[in-house]
């Protein structure tokens, strides 16, 4: 544990399942399920993905020189991140695209995490040839952790090897208790900036979901909340709402880490308005008030004009420069912050 009085690095992280991102900010291509390699000539889906849809395989991974592999991008770029609590978005489970990788495993050894959650409420495959074939047997929520004994499903059946994507929250801090909620997606669709894709793409909302952990940090019990929210203008806010009702009894202070497909200052204004909406008779009594703590821009990561990823707090302060470090995965940048409770 950390000396009394001192900071907690916190970061945030929408990983895009590790996918490479050019100077230009074009992202690399997907290789289709049993494309030959480009570097290599070799056949590289040989390998089948448990629970996968027929006919699904599985990348190595391997460069050219037969050392690197797919998920090196990803572990280098949460390693060199440093942080002792760390939120992630997009994040892929036994998915094609990205080597079949554990990606939440994978970047918890990177981080050197001692404890972590996986959340996913988008169970199926994901074929760059294809899209996405949602699993016909397993929805709802899903949770993993480092031990198979912590390991939680909520679906019909056995979902620990249906590949699914999703958010995971990484700590060094000793865990007291850990929460988990699923968010339904919004009833409509949105136009949005698709790496690779020219112009706007309408895009159907996916169920969400957010991890809150109750941490042990220098001066004693805090929460911290990861989550990735929806991009549908509106919904987002309702569901930011829901997370702050849900958190409300959990320990003081509170952090709130993630992509809230949100801009600027809105997160915060939505917070703190909770209480606005409840009848002035049951409205409880005034608390510390949700702050900006991280105001660098994040997307898109070659060229950072916009603040969609966010490190918010009650009751916390800065006691650091926040950074936005160039990464070369991802068209988000990731977002650090040093924080004293």
């Amino acid at each position: 544990m950390k000396a009394a009085g001192a900071a907690v690095r916190f970061g945030t992280f929408n990983v895009l399942h590790g996918r490479r991102i050019g100077p230009d900010g074009r992202p690399e291509p997907e290789r289709p399920a049993g494309a030959p390699d480009t570097k290599t000539g070799t056949d590289l889906g040989s390998t089948p993905v448990p629970g996968s849809v027929p006919g699904a395989s599985v990348s190595t991974g391997a460069d050219a020189d037969g050392g690197a592999d797919a998920g090196a991008g990803l572990r280098e770029a949460v390693r060199s991140l440093d942080v002792d609590v760390l939120a992630l978005q997009e994040l892929d489970r036994l998915q094609v695209r990205s080597g079949g990788a554990d990606q939440a495993a994978e970047c918890a050894g990177a981080a050197r995490a001692a404890d972590w959650r996986y959340a996913s409420a988008v169970h199926g495959s994901y074929l760059p040839d294809a899209g996405w074939t949602p699993s016909p047997t397993h929805r709802g929520l899903h949770t993993l952790g480092p031990d198979s004994a912590a390991s939680k499903s909520r679906d019909t059946g056995t979902s620990q090897e249906v590949p699914s994507h999703g958010i995971a929250l990484l700590t060094r801090l000793p865990v007291r208790r850990w929460h988990v909620r699923r968010l339904p997606p919004a009833p409509v669709g949105f136009p949005l900036r698709v790496p690779g894709r020219p112009g706007l793409t309408p895009v159907r909302d996916q169920p969400r979901t957010a991890l809150a952990a109750e941490l042990i940090g220098p001066q004693g019990p805090f929460t911290v909340i990861a989550t990735h929210l929806s991009f549908v203008p509106g919904w987002n806010c309702a569901q930011l709402l829901a997370l702050h009702r849900w958190t409300a009894d959990m320990p003081l202070p509170h952090v709130l880490l993630g992509d809230l497909n949100l801009i600027g200052a809105v997160p915060a204004t939505v917070l703190n308005s909770a209480s606005l909406r409840l009848p002035w008779h049951t409205r409880p009594a005034p608390g510390p008030r949700w702050r900006t703590l991280a105001r660098a821009a994040t997307y898109p990561s070659h060229r950072p004009l916009v603040r969609f990823d966010h490190i918010l707090g009650r009751g916390v302060t800065v006691s650091a420069e926040v950074r936005a470090p160039r990464a070369e995965i991802s068209d988000h940048r990731p977002l650090v912050a040093e924080l004293r409770l």
